[in-house]
């Protein structure tokens, strides 16, 4: 199956496979089956004893058999109404059943992804995977596969009692069955064709919103509002296209079978009435009961456009839902070694890597990093500093070569107990829409809130978080808009601090923060990075000259390796280079 569409209007294979998740609900699966199946037979018996009741007990003016088969026509209705309304319910629930085991293991499997999947795809259309497509997928269940089903068994059982009561009378419906079937196969193939397109619309427009609501700052800084707006009314232009060509397909189909339905019963009543007046008979009950299961059985098919739309839509929606939970892009976490007591020693030993196939970041890097050191690391912008990072949390895997962590290859640990080992502060600081406590914590239980602030007074924020409306409970929105860029970097420092890694990474971000946030950084880098292997990405002078050792990249490669003073002392060396173009100037501003 292909990863937008099953590419069948009704596919087996897919409802099979959707069939397995309801395993754990199997009694109420067989209830609603067996509703199903049930409805169709009694659909039928109403009409059934409208017949008896006109040709005996009226044409016989038996007042007292009249009044009997009416209440029994009630309790037929009572018990079909009943029947209808578990299954309507039953079916609702098992499909919200469903959708919520499948969308559980649809996300489950998404947090395993490596970040090259999440680099190649849109954030708008997984979230549209997830939440919209799963609504289709339960949809399958309370309004398409059962509903069909049932529907076809009804055409059956009508067809059949038509043909028990008067083959002739049969006959004339069912000659009219040849241009019904031709009406629905053009309707589904249309519908099909359409649908498609609409899911693609939507993924497109969730896309695209999400993306501009997320960076509306740009759009507004650079005055892109009413460029963006534009865009927007053409891909919501063709959104509402796409639904209108559904909406023309239904119209076009529920008039079809409308203007049939009302054929086949004139001719039912001509051709039944025509030949009760020359026989004399007096069947005019199976006349009646012909035109009562005329509409019933032109009603599901009238019906089915809308029960088709949602099967179709369910259809298309599980083909992506599954052919995402049928990507295998995850990192092989094959280790059987738990990363216990870990002590922080690094190896980098020629290690070749590429985010593209044939496109080299990294040609055959060596370094060492001991217990306890911190190891600056410099460099221009794409030398290759934050893929060191990248890979040494296992985000990528590398072409060749080999990263060791207290002599042991990363790949032989666990992927979980080797990242519980590693905390990373990045430059770019992600705070999810919930309490500073909750952000620090990230919900685990094992880390209390007393630990909490111990650990921001240790480093020098808790006045700083102290400060803020409700004090550690203070929601900081979505993303941590309500903080600024470098109070958001001192919780990441204190979310880092609190997790107590063997490993820290530092991605230092205080070009763009105030004198005050900076001097705070500072101060919780010196306190994180003791007694602690630490590697830091650097920005700043102060943290190059502190490191026992700073390692220099340039295009991929390590170009120079040594202290602050060892590699000064290099004539016309890179770091040197580097340090009186960017380095020296700031050491002047700060004398």
């Amino acid at each position: 199956m292909s990863k937008e569409t099953s590419g069948k209007a009704f596919d087996f294979k897919l409802i099979k496979r959707l069939v397995t998740y309801t395993k754990p609900y199997k009694p109420t699966y067989n209830f609603v089956v067996f509703s199903a199946i049930l409805l169709a037979f009694l659909a039928v018996v109403r009409p059934i004893m409208v017949n008896y009741s006109v040709n005996t007990y009226m044409a016989d003016q038996d007042e007292q058999g009249l009044l009997f088969i009416c209440i029994l026509m009630v309790a037929a209705l009572f018990l079909e109404v009943g029947m209808q309304w578990s299954y309507n319910y039953f079916s609702s629930w098992l499909g919200q059943n469903l959708i919520k085991d499948i969308r559980i293991k649809l996300f489950k499997h998404m947090l395993r992804f490596r970040m090259k999947y999440y680099d190649k795809s849109s954030v708008g259309l997984l979230v549209t995977r997830a939440v919209q497509d799963m609504e289709r997928i339960g949809e399958i269940f309370s309004n398409g596969f059962f509903e069909i089903i049932s529907d076809l068994l009804k055409i059956v059982v009508f067809l059949g009692v038509m043909l028990y009561f008067d083959w002739r009378l049969t006959l004339i419906v069912v000659c009219i069955f040849p241009v019904i079937l031709y009406a629905t196969f053009l309707f589904q193939r249309a519908m099909k064709k359409a649908f498609i397109e609409v899911r693609k619309e939507v993924s497109n427009l969730n896309s695209f919103v999400q993306e501009r609501i997320t960076g509306i700052k740009i759009l507004q800084i650079f005055a892109r509002e009413e460029q963006e707006y534009k865009r927007f009314k053409e891909i919501n232009d063709r959104h509402k296209k796409s639904w209108i060509s559904t909406v023309w397909y239904n119209s076009i189909f529920i008039s079809v079978i409308e203007m049939v339905s009302s054929i086949v019963v004139g001719l039912v009543v001509w051709f039944g009435g025509l030949n009760a007046v020359k026989s004399g008979d007096n069947d005019l009950g199976t006349v009646i009961m012909f035109i009562l299961l005329i509409n019933m059985l032109f009603r599901p098919l009238r019906q089915i456009a809308e029960k088709f739309n949602g099967l179709q839509m369910g259809m298309v929606a599980a083909g992506r839902v599954f052919g995402i939970l049928d990507t295998e892009s995850y990192i092989d976490d094959n280790g059987t070694k738990v990363a216990n007591d870990i002590k922080g020693t690094i190896d980098f030993e020629k290690v070749h890597f590429g985010y593209i196939e044939g496109e080299e970041v990294l040609h055959g890097i060596s370094f060492n990093v001991q217990q306890g050191e911190t190891v600056a690391i410099v460099g221009a912008t794409g030398a290759g500093k934050s893929t060191i990072i990248n890979l040494l949390n296992r985000f990528y895997e590398i072409q060749s070569g080999a990263i060791k962590v207290d002599g042991v290859n990363i790949t032989q640990y666990t992927l979980q107990s080797l990242r519980s080992n590693i905390a990373i502060v990045l430059q770019d600081v992600f705070l999810f829409a919930d309490s500073i406590l909750n952000n620090i914590t990230l919900k685990n239980p094992d880390i209390k809130e007393a630990h909490v602030i111990q650990a921001a007074k240790d480093i020098g924020v808790h006045d700083f978080i102290s400060s803020l409306p409700g004090g550690y409970h203070y929601n900081v929105k979505e993303r941590g808009t309500m903080l600024s860029s470098g109070q958001r970097q001192l919780i990441a420092f204190l979310r880092a601090y609190v997790s107590n890694p063997s490993i820290l990474i530092l991605d230092e971000a205080t070009s763009s923060v105030d004198s005050y946030s900076e001097k705070l950084i500072q101060q919780a880098t010196e306190r994180i990075t003791e007694n602690r292997t630490s590697i830091v990405i650097a920005h700043r002078l102060a943290t190059i000259k502190k490191a026992s050792k700073i390692i220099v990249m340039d295009a991929g490669e390590i170009v120079e390796t040594g202290t602050h003073k060892e590699l000064l002392a290099m004539e016309n060396g890179y770091y040197r280079n580097l340090y009186e173009v960017q380095f020296m100037a700031e050491e002047k501003v700060n004398r």
